[in-house]
């Protein structure tokens, strides 16, 4: 079968190559799955340069998320490859303890969409941040993989959503997905903005996978009692919090690693699936795709996505 590998660590474009391996075994407990479609995500960027939390030893196949068919069975399952990445391949390995059955009436692009960025945002607002019906959400990069489904799972929970986008294409997008007030960053301050429109408040909770300047402004427009959710750095600075404001101004700083709970409560993964699930037959969840590309494409596909040029899920087919 065909799958990319990353020899080296560095740039995905100069490091990844399309090898012909041995198709995968599964083991005790694993499945086999031909992969439909595999979403892409920042960290098979970070993951590719050694500056992931993850490092998976040379040569891998990178590729955390996916949409498959069982071999065998014709069952339909999206979630992560067997042990971590894998999903840049024709066929990977799953536990089948993790393969979730796939929403009905979602394509295979966008079922591979919904395993990663909506069960980190779900566990984001609601166990981290306990989101409740009414409270006012600042979300940041409202246009990208993770924003996207932040708005909409934050407005399934009866939030008033504020949502941050760079240009007039992806503030438009964070409309159409149901944000009651969006912000453009590249010609606007989003702080004075977030205190006008919630009266004074603030942001009750800050979804921010951004990190560095857009952390440090959030910190002057959330609210008493309010939730920072640190999601990631796609700035590319990891900023501090300083303890003395943090208590005087009363909020939380609160820390989202997703696949920490794989090690300490796996359990979470199938219930948030099942609230998803829930969500999606219900209207509420609708993964936006912004490409689609043949899996041959995988270097210039992350590259787009590296330079945030893109809006929504990046997808590939092989």
């Amino acid at each position: 079968m065909r799958a990319w590998r990353v020899h080296e660590l560095g740039d995905p474009s100069e490091v990844m190559s399309l090898d012909e391996v041995d198709q995968p075994t599964p083991g005790e407990g694993q499945v086999l799955v031909k992969v439909k479609a595999a979403a892409l995500n920042f960290p098979d960027v970070l993951m590719a340069q050694g500056k992931y939390q993850q490092k998976p030893p040379l040569p891998y196949t990178p590729g955390v998320e996916l949409c498959g068919e069982i071999v065998g069975t014709g069952r339909r399952v999206i979630g992560s490859p067997a042990g971590g990445p894998g999903a840049f391949a024709e066929y990977a390995l799953m536990d089948a303890a993790a393969a979730f059955p796939a929403p009905e009436g979602l394509s295979d692009e966008k079922a591979a969409s919904l395993y990663l960025t909506y069960q980190t945002g779900y566990v984001g607002l609601h166990r981290r941040a306990n989101i409740a019906a009414g409270d006012w959400v600042l979300v940041h990069a409202g246009a990208g993989g993770v924003g996207t489904a932040a708005i909409q799972l934050a407005k399934a929970a009866g939030a008033q959503v504020i949502a941050t986008a760079g240009g007039a294409r992806k503030t438009e997008i964070c409309r159409q997905l149901g944000a009651d007030h969006v912000i453009d960053y590249t010609s606007e301050d989003f702080v004075p903005i977030v205190k006008e429109v919630t009266g004074g408040h603030g942001a009750d909770i800050v979804y921010d996978p951004v990190g560095g300047d857009v952390f440090d402004k959030s910190r002057k427009c959330v609210a008493f009692e309010g939730r920072i959710v640190v999601v990631g750095f796609t700035s590319g600075r990891i900023p501090d919090a300083p303890a003395n404001h943090v208590l005087v101004k009363n909020y939380s700083v609160v820390g989202l690693h997703w696949g920490l709970y794989r090690q300490y409560d796996p359990a979470v993964f199938g219930m948030v699936h099942e609230q998803l699930t829930r969500l999606v037959a219900d209207g509420h969840v609708d993964p936006l795709v912004g490409a689609v590309h043949p899996l041959e494409e995988a270097p210039e596909a992350l590259a787009r996505l590296a330079s945030r040029d893109t809006v929504g899920k990046v997808v590939l087919v092989p």
